[in-house]
């Protein structure tokens, strides 16, 4: 196992959140393989199309930001497995409502060496969140009397809220520990990890 091959996986992880949050989306791209896949809780699918909606997004004034502690890498061969704690914020306007989401999780990545590391697969996991007012006020605390956030799991309750408000769609499943299909995930990159060639 090379430190210098986990180091740059890692940095690979870092690079990502810099361009995502800073909309350099060239070098966002060259962080994945061209037919890569990431699933968050607004999207599923190709890398591409995701690259593209948030371009769309940041171009409307969304701004978000992704702050990134170091990874635990494990490779085998050209082949690692990445596990790496996140917190999101975002700042956006809910019914003429400036607030602030904070979401934590971790980005779990499937990565492989060409000439390069690149991300293969990318899910986040939602671990915990909550919503804040930029400013406290009678409007925010009736906007949350009236929203029913009771409907969406813990581990990511009021980023569900601030994407449908978005006017976006939720993309299942969202991954958080304790749901069967996140325990399939972690199987199917384990098994991917050791090999042999199916298991892609």
């Amino acid at each position: 196992m090379s430190l210098a091959d986990k180091q740059a996986c890692a940095e690979v992880i870092q690079t990502w959140g810099l361009a995502r949050d800073r909309g350099r989306w060239n070098e966002l791209l060259a962080t994945f393989a061209p037919d890569g896949e990431i699933a968050v809780s607004w999207f599923r699918g190709p890398f591409v199309d995701f690259v593209e909606r948030c371009r769309q997004s940041f171009a409307s004034g969304i701004r978000s930001k992704h702050l990134i502690w170091p990874s635990v890498v494990r490779t085998n061969g050209d082949r690692a497995v990445a596990e790496t704690n996140i917190a999101i914020l975002v700042r956006q306007s809910i019914d003429g409502v400036a607030v602030d989401l904070t979401s934590y999780g971790r980005f779990f990545d499937r990565l492989e060496r060409h000439d390069q590391w690149v991300i293969r697969e990318r899910a986040a996991i939602y671990e915990m969140d909550r919503l804040d007012p930029v400013q406290p006020s009678d409007a925010f605390d009736r906007m949350m009397q009236a929203a029913d956030t009771s409907q969406f799991p813990a581990a990511y309750r009021y980023m569900a809220f601030r994407v449908l408000a978005a006017g976006r769609t939720l993309a299942s499943p969202i991954h958080y520990d304790g749901l069967k299909e996140t325990d399939a995930l972690y199987a199917r990159y384990a098994a991917w990890l050791a090999g042999p060639e199916e298991n892609q």
